[in-house]
Formats: C-alpha cells, sequence, structure tokens
C-alpha cells in the first residue's frame, strides 16, 4: 500500500477513505493491477472492514476498482474503449460551459483565471505533477462556474475518470505541463477577448489532444489498459 499518502489522522468515514483511494488511482500513485487488501486499509486508515468496504463497492461502481469475490480486489486496468465516447461527452460538456463563460466572464473572473494559470506556472516549476493535475482541474472546473454550471463539472468529474488516468501518465513527458499552460493561456485570452468560437475552438484543440496521448501510452504502457 505504499502508492497511499500516510494518514495523519484517523479516518471514521467511506467518504474519507473513498476520497483518498479515488486520488490515489486517478493519479496512479495506484497503478492498473494494484491488489487493494481489506486488512491492510483497515489498518491504514484505522477503521473497521465496513467502510472500507462501503469505499470500495463505491469505487468498483465508478469503474476504478475491480472486486472478485474468490480473488481479492485490484485497481482496475483503463478501459481504452470508453476513453472515445469519455471525449466526445467531454467536449459536448466543457463546450456548453466554455460558449458561455466567453459571452459573460468578467475582469473578476478573468483574473480569476490567471490565478488559476500562476498557480499552475508555480507547479510546473517545482515539479509537483500531482498538485499540478489537481491545478488543471481546478481551471476547468472554474470555467464551469464562472458560466454558471456547477452540475456540468459534477458530470465531467465523472465522465472523465479515464481519461485523467491516462493523461496523467503524459505529465511526466519532458515539456508536457508547459503545454497544457499554452493551450489554457489560448483558452483564457480568448475568453477575455469574449471571443466565442476562439474560445470553443481554442478549448477543444486542447481535449482533443488526450487521443494521441493514449495510442503512444498504449505502447509505453501495455500492462495498464485494457
Amino acid at each position: 500500500m505504499s502508492g497511499i499518502r500516510p494518514s495523519i489522522r484517523r479516518v471514521t468515514t467511506a467518504t474519507v477513505i473513498y476520497d483518498e483511494l479515488y486520488e490515489a488511482i486517478v493519479n496512479m500513485r495506484l497503478v492498473p493491477g494494484t491488489p487493494l487488501q481489506e486488512k491492510a486499509l483497515t489498518q491504514q486508515f484505522g477503521v473497521s472492514k465496513t467502510p472500507v468496504r462501503e469505499a470500495l463497492i463505491r469505487l468498483a461502481e465508478e469503474g476504478l476498482v475491480d472486486i472478485f469475490p474468490q480473488s481479492g480486489t485490484f485497481v482496475s486496468h483503463v478501459p481504452l474503449g470508453a476513453i472515445p465516447e469519455a471525449l466526445v461527452i467531454r467536449l459536448a460538456l466543457e463546450d456548453t460551459a466554455i460558449k458561455r463563460t466567453a459571452e459573460i466572464a468578467t475582469l473578476a473572473d478573468i483574473a480569476q483565471l490567471d490565478a488559476k494559470l500562476a498557480s499552475q506556472r508555480m507547479l510546473a516549476e517545482l515539479g509537483d505533477m500531482d498538485a499540478f493535475h489537481e491545478a488543471d482541474e481546478a481551471f476547468h472546473e472554474a470555467i464551469a462556474l464562472i458560466a454558471g454550471y456547477p452540475s456540468i463539472w459534477k458530470l465531467l468529474r465523472q465522465v472523465k475518470v479515464q481519461i485523467n488516468r491516462a493523461r496523467r501518465l503524459t505529465l511526466p513527458v519532458a515539456g508536457r505541463m508547459q503545454q497544457v499552460i499554452g493551450e489554457h493561456v489560448l483558452v483564457r485570452d480568448a475568453i477575455a477577448s469574449r471571443d466565442v468560437e476562439a474560445a470553443r475552438a481554442a478549448m477543444q484543440a486542447h481535449l482533443n489532444v488526450v487521443l494521441p496521448d493514449v495510442d503512444r501510452l498504449r505502447i509505453e504502457y501495455p500492462n495498464y489498459f485494457v
């Protein structure tokens, strides 16, 4: 269980256990195929078996964990076939959000996006890939919230979980974090200019990068995908 950050306080709810495991799986600290032993998890989190089981069942429902009654529980492999459809859904939802944001964003909203970009630049400089991924998520979430569509972000978080796992593997590639920042800057500038079509095009170009990444990652990490 070395892929999970040590708990600094007693965890008492299935939700917190779920959150910890979710982040570890999506950020690829727990890679596909990793066994999740119930006994080890109860010791890790300082809880009984019940909340651990509840968390694992929830993760299984989201396609992040495979539970085999006779064999054990394992981090699921990334289903390659599900990614194109997830991308289509993500493109449609983010297109709706970016269109509205480009229409209504205020100076304060632009300043908020600038703050997100500044955070990304700092984290890229530090080489903190986990925190950079979270800052990347925060940039997209901010666009949905500015648009007034908080539920879109909730849906996106569910839809793109497998995309995120694949994309997380691309961050160690030299220059990838800087590339993401550059793509975000184009999105931000189009929003600031209230150029709806440019904002939509910039977002689409940014999101479409995931497909060639996956093709390459399938070759580099054959044991991670199914």
